[in-house]
């Protein structure tokens, strides 16, 4: 029974991933890119099912509050932004990718259209384009916590787990309450990093954020808490060989 729980959660481990022929990556305006947890479903991993994933992890990256307004975007600029995103999220993911290619090359201080080109690269399984896009998001816009997730989300599917829990934990630095980067992380000490101490913490803090809580991670949080703890660490050590 604990080795299906293990391949459940570890087919759900990426949160905030889109799936390409669904919605756009980051869907919030040019200029003032933000995050936030909502309802909307996405798909998580190029081969999980939505459906099985908490509330959280399958939540649509949309416009909040402002958090990084600094760079001054034309009209035209972000008119093609938003045709980009209307392609990607019509399932036209070539002519998405191509227009967010000469975003990107002509507007290399944003951070925008690299972190979509990372997303997308990432659903077409291209991981070092997809850290090398989503790195150079972060580079041009260093506060926007989705961004991170997304670069975490990256480097823990190219097996860079010291990399990862770095790149949750600067997400969380700038936005301690985004659900996502919590689970993110609280999934990535529990299943790859072996810290069940730690994971226990993550997951407890984003069922208290999670309205209505969550029912499946609280059922993580039990088994947690019921577990040996050479247990926690075998499990983890088996789903990285």
């Amino acid at each position: 029974m604990r080795s299906v729980e293990l391949i459940w959660r570890v087919t759900s481990l990426v949160a905030l991933s889109t799936a390409l022929s669904g919605c756009a990556a980051i869907t919030a305006p040019l200029k003032n890119l933000q995050q936030a947890v909502s309802g909307a479903p996405a798909p998580a991993v190029a081969a999980s099912s939505a459906a099985a994933l908490p509330a959280a992890a399958v939540a649509a990256v949309v416009p909040a509050t402002p958090v990084d307004a600094d760079v001054p975007v034309s009209a035209a600029t972000q008119r093609a932004f938003d045709e980009a995103r209307r392609l990607l999220a019509a399932g036209r993911t070539e002519p998405a990718e191509k227009a967010f290619v000469a975003l990107a090359l002509a507007h290399p201080e944003l951070g925008g259209p690299q972190a979509n080109l990372g997303v997308i690269y990432r659903q077409a399984g291209k991981l070092p384009e997809s850290v090398a896009a989503l790195e150079r998001a972060v580079a041009a816009s260093p506060r926007q916590p989705v961004y991170f997730n997304q670069l975490g989300i990256s480097y823990r599917q190219q097996g860079q787990f010291a990399k990862a829990r770095e790149a949750y934990e600067k997400a969380l630095a700038l936005d301690a309450n985004y659900g996502a980067a919590v689970l993110n992380l609280g999934i990535l000490n529990d299943l790859y990093l072996g810290d069940g101490h730690r994971a226990l913490e993550l997951y407890d803090r984003y069922v208290a954020l999670s309205p209505g809580g969550d029912a499946k991670v609280a059922k993580w949080v039990a088994d947690l808490k019921n577990r040996k703890p050479q247990a926690t660490a075998s499990a983890a050590k088996k789903e990285q060989s």
